[in-house]
Order: structure tokens, then C-alpha cells, then sequence
């Protein structure tokens, strides 16, 4: 695409990577042009290989692909790292006065630019300034206005003091001016900008941000990659209509203290990645078995143990379906996309209290930092809707007591939900324990109570599939003969994969599943196809061994686990090659 351009900056941990990114990207979106971003970071605070990339365009873009237009190196490594995706007339930007090229020298092919950022940032004000430098050098090469990265500035630092904006908007004027006064060249990426001004989201602020148009209350989390910035956003934010973040000191306190606050009538989120996800599992049975509505997010990471924490998968599956001792009815939503990622949070919350049960909401790390551009109305405020399920007034609670007047909060129903009452509510206490209860919440060995508990806990999922509306997003030729089947992150890079094919004449019929418990049924759409491909990030296929239970057919597998997302490209290759090639039946 002719209006696609690929920028990225890279160096060290440390180096003020991430911020330099986000104030390009912000630029970008300010001035009318969508973009898309990833991340590769290492697991620590100060050095290792660090890089922000930006892919924009004047039109949607819904992934990464590998092509990088524009590369700053704060590093010799950092063109190392990227050298299969730079291509001929890319160009790169770097300080020749304080990094030696000479381990990783520049391509003939491709377009050196030697600003002394160091320099130039220390007479606009201070050496810390030398990215913010390199990004005026980039606009200089794009053609970009620099009055677009002048607001961007102003929205970083204008809480430190106007002195300190006017000292950056000084080192990106030396960058724009050096590259301009020393290097006549025809550069061929002129960015064009348009009127419009788009939201710059990525997943875990838009789950933050659906987290408190919900109606959440009380967060209480340990902060771990790269579930944190949910915490942090919200913290500063849900103050202001009542709320309250608590940093716990670790998994177990913080899922412990959400549920207090379920308890007493919050609605009340926490939210982990996978080494969380396990200390917490204990509590996740007591959550179910009294029947308290709770959010759980979790946003995956490598693993198994720590794993690498700053890299993607999607490796949680199995554990969100059957983690736990004993048997948890649950539900687990899974957002696949950054926008949905806002509007499943609040459909979580609907759940968990309509049905009294946790619920897994999870995205993985791929989602959870990347940053995409959204018109302004793709969060409507008027459109959430908040549904809090069988709650009972004072007025309501005689039909749920007993014949000596006792609310009955673990009542036999018919479709499994019980009455809750609130603290508070005249004549509606009421206990609640972890072992197996009676209808009054207390203690029983009782067998035939037991059955009945467990049955009727187990009679909400029953209800809730009857109930909701357990839909997939839909994508490409319905009478397509390939079929491709995925869940979380994977499918912008999909969607855009299935453009690139149509242009080579292949059809896809693309199911993008939000619900993995309950999910939809898929086996018409499976029955219908030639070819079914599942894409996921993982090694053992987890979503694709539910696909193949629930249809009784054998499916193909497209898997990646090397901690990288999927690419567009990268993923229309691979598409093509499973078509042409499809897997033998295992004898």
C-alpha cells in the first residue's frame, strides 16, 4: 500500500524507547493518520535490545508486517535486530558521535543519516533530549509537520512546566533543520495528513477504561507484566466517580480483597498474567462456590513459570478452562481486538452478576501494549448498559426466606441463580462459607444437599448459553472453501493476511472467536469447508483441540510460540503454504 509507512526507533532499556514511540505515535494520530504499534522489550529495567515500531496509514491498519521504512539506532544492535525487515532506500538515523558503526555497518542499499543527536540536544537543553532530536530528523525525512509533534510534546511534558516543552520543541527544530541543511536527498516518504484526530488506545487501557464505565468500583492488584497498566490506569481515574485502586502484596491478597469487596457489593475487578493466574486459583473456587460475581483479567505472557515476560502468548488457555480443584463453572471471554477489549469488560461485569460466577476476561501481551487509533464514537457511553442480575430489595426478600423468615442467598432455582441480597438489606443477612453450604449458606455433609448445590451452580452455565448471545465475529467469503478459525490478538494481522490472499486469488472465510466458554457453535461452518485451519499463539493447539471436540473433525494447525505475534505477511505465507499443503491425517 502506497500511503504505508513502517518507522521504529530501538536501542537499550533505559534509552526512553517507549516514551519516543508514544509521542510519535500520538503525532501521528493527531494528525489524521491511523497507526498501529508493537513492542519488543526486554525483562528488565536498564539494558537489552528494546524497540517501538509504528506502522501508519491514512487508511486502517490492523497489524505489523515486516518492513521498516525508517529505523532510528540508538545502537549497533538495533540494525542487527532489524536488518531483514529494512529493505532498499529504507533509511537510518543514528549518532555517529557517540555509536560506532563499524560492528554493524549500514548497507550500501540503504540510506545513512549521521545526526548528532547528543549534541544538538545538549544546546536545545540537555543530552536527554536526543530522542525527541531524532524524531525532529524524521520528520525532516518524511516531510512531516513538525506542528503535529509540537502537540504531541505539549501532552507529554506540559506537567513539567512550559520551559521544558519549548526546550523539546527546540531539539526536534535542531534535528529537522540538520537533516535538512546536510543531506540532499529525495527520501520518497512524504506522509500525508489528513483532518481528522483519532483515539490512541492500546488493550489494557481500553479494559481499564470499560472497567469503570461498567460500574468497577474496587481494583485491587500486584503489579506484573503486562497486566500493570490496567492498575495504572485506573488508578488516578476511578477515584473520580468513587473507586478505589489498592496494590496489594501479592496475587493472593489482591484476589482476596476483590472478592471482600464483591462481598459487600462493589463491583470489583483484579487483574494478573499467568504466574498470578496460579496463585490465585484457590480463591477462584471460593469465588465460585459462594457465589460472588467477580472480573478476573488475564493478560497471558510466555510461559510456563515466569517464563519471558515480556513476550507474547497465548498459553493460559487450558489453565482459565479447567484451572482449580474441584469443578468451577466459569465463564472465560476473550476480546480480539483493542476496541472490543473496552466493550467485553463491560459485558464481563453484566456476567459475573447476572449469573453470580467469575469471569476470566483475558487479552495477552500482543494486545495489551499495542496502541491502534479509533474514531472518537468507537466508545459510546450511551450505548453501555449495566445489568447487576437477581438483586433483592427489602421489598423482594420475603419470597426467598424460609419458613422461620431466613434469607435464603444459596436458594434451589430452576435456572441456578440464586437471590443476592446487599449488606445492609433489612432482613437479608446472611453467611456465606467455602465449604459446601445449605441454602442459608451455612455448612453441610448433607448428601443430597450436596447434589443439589452442585447442580445448581452447574444449571447457570445451561441458563447463560439459553440466555446470551454467544456470537463470533464473522470476516471474508461465507461460501469460502478455507475456513480459519482464532481467538485474542490475531486477528488484525488475520484480516489483513486474508487481503493480501485475495489478491492472489485465494478465498478465506475468517470466524474470529470472542466466547471461548461458553463459545459458539462452529460445526456447520466446519462441516461446510474444505479446508479448516486454527491460528493461534501456542504449541500444543489449546483452542484447537476444543474446535476438534466440539466437531468431531480434525482441523490444521497454524502455531506460534517463539514469543513474537503474528505478522500479516508472515501469516498470508504461511495460510497459503497449509492450503496447498494440508497436514496428513496422523495414522
Amino acid at each position: 500500500m502506497p500511503a504505508d509507512f513502517n518507522w521504529a526507533v530501538g536501542g537499550e532499556a533505559g534509552d526512553g524507547i517507549d516514551s519516543t514511540g508514544k509521542i510519535f505515535a500520538q503525532a501521528l494520530s493527531r494528525a489524521g493518520r491511523h497507526v498501529f504499534t508493537s513492542k519488543d522489550f526486554a525483562s528488565r529495567i536498564r539494558g537489552g535490545y528494546t524497540a517501538y515500531k509504528i506502522r501508519t496509514s491514512v487508511g486502517q491498519v490492523r497489524s505489523v508486517v515486516d518492513r521498516l521504512d525508517v529505523l532510528i539506532a540508538l545502537t549497533p544492535r538495533t540494525i542487527e535486530e532489524n536488518l531483514e525487515e529494512l529493505h532498499d532506500g529504507s533509511v537510518i538515523i543514528y549518532d555517529g558521535e557517540r555509536t560506532s558503526m563499524q560492528d554493524a555497518p549500514i548497507p550500501d542499499n540503504m540510506v545513512g543519516l549521521d545526526v548528532p543527536l547528543k549534541r544538538l540536544a545538549e544546546e536545545a537543553g540537555g543530552a536527554i533530549m536526543r530522542n525527541v532530536v531524532a524524531l525532529g530528523a524524521a520528520c525532516a525525512v518524511t516531510e512531516f509537520p513538525i506542528e503535529n509533534l509540537d502537540s504531541a510534546l505539549e501532552k507529554r511534558f506540559g506537567a513539567k512546566g512550559q520551559k521544558l516543552v519549548e526546550n523539546n520543541k527546540e531539539a526536534a527544530r535542531k534535528g529537522q533543520a540538520y537533516v535538512t541543511d546536510n543531506y540532499d536527498h529525495d527520501f520518497e516518504y512524504a506522509l500525508e495528513t489528513t483532518d481528522n484526530d483519532y483515539v490512541l488506545l492500546n488493550g489494557d487501557e481500553a479494559i481499564g477504561m470499560g472497567a469503570i464505565a461498567a460500574g468497577c468500583r474496587y481494583y485491587a492488584g500486584y503489579p506484573i507484566t503486562p497486566a500493570t497498566n490496567v492498575m495504572e490506569y485506573l488508578t488516578g481515574r476511578i477515584e473520580q466517580y468513587g473507586g478505589h485502586v489498592v496494590q496489594a502484596e501479592d496475587e493472593l491478597s489482591a484476589i482476596n480483597m476483590a472478592l471482600g469487596a464483591a462481598r459487600a457489593g462493589a463491583r470489583a475487578m483484579t487483574a494478573t498474567s499467568g504466574p498470578g493466574i496460579d496463585l490465585m486459583a484457590e480463591s477462584f473456587g471460593l469465588v465460585a462456590t459462594t457465589e460472588t460475581p467477580l472480573v478476573i483479567c488475564n493478560v497471558m505472557r510466555s510461559g510456563p513459570s515466569t517464563g519471558m515476560p515480556t513476550k507474547q502468548e497465548q498459553g493460559d488457555l487450558n489453565a482459565m478452562l479447567y484451572g482449580g480443584h474441584g469443578e468451577i463453572p466459569r465463564f472465560v471471554v476473550a476480546p480480539t481486538s483493542i476496541d472490543e477489549c473496552f466493550w467485553k469488560t463491560v459485558e464481563a461485569f453484566n456476567l459475573a452478576e447476572k449469573y453470580q460466577i467469575p469471569v476470566y476476561l483475558t487479552a495477552d501481551l500482543s494486545m495489551a501494549v499495542t496502541e491502534r487509533t479509533f474514531e472518537p464514537d468507537a466508545f459510546d457511553m450511551d450505548e453501555v448498559e449495566i445489568d447487576r442480575g437477581k438483586l433483592v430489595d427489602e421489598e423482594g426478600l420475603a419470597e426467598w426466606q424460609n419458613q422461620k423468615g431466613q434469607f435464603q442467598p444459596h436458594a434451589i432455582t430452576d435456572d441456578g441463580i440464586s437471590p443476592r441480597a446487599l449488606p445492609g438489606t433489612d432482613d437479608g443477612a446472611h453467611m456465606t462459607t467455602g465449604l459446601e453450604h445449605d441454602e442459608l449458606g451455612r455448612r453441610t455433609e448433607d448428601t443430597e444437599m450436596r447434589v443439589k448445590q452442585v447442580d445448581k451452580r452447574d444449571r447457570k452455565i445451561e441458563t447463560a448459553k439459553e440466555r446470551e448471545a454467544w456470537d463470533a465475529r464473522e470476516f471474508g467469503d461465507t461460501d469460502a472453501d478455507t475456513l480459519i478459525l482464532s481467538w485474542g490478538s490475531n486477528e488484525g494481522a488475520i484480516i489483513e493476511a486474508m487481503d493480501i490472499l485475495d489478491d492472489d486469488g485465494i478465498d478465506i472465510q475468517f470466524i474470529s472467536v470472542p466466547y471461548i466458554f461458553p463459545r459458539p457453535d462452529l460445526r456447520d461452518a466446519i462441516d461446510d469447508a474444505e479446508d479448516v485451519l486454527v491460528v493461534e499463539c501456542n504449541s500444543t493447539g489449546q483452542f484447537a483441540d476444543l474446535i476438534e471436540r466440539d466437531a468431531l473433525a480434525r482441523v490444521d494447525r497454524i502455531n506460534k510460540y517463539n514469543g513474537v505475534r503474528f505478522k500479516a505477511d508472515e501469516l498470508a505465507e504461511e495460510i497459503e503454504q497449509a492450503v496447498s499443503s494440508p497436514q496428513e491425517v496422523p495414522q
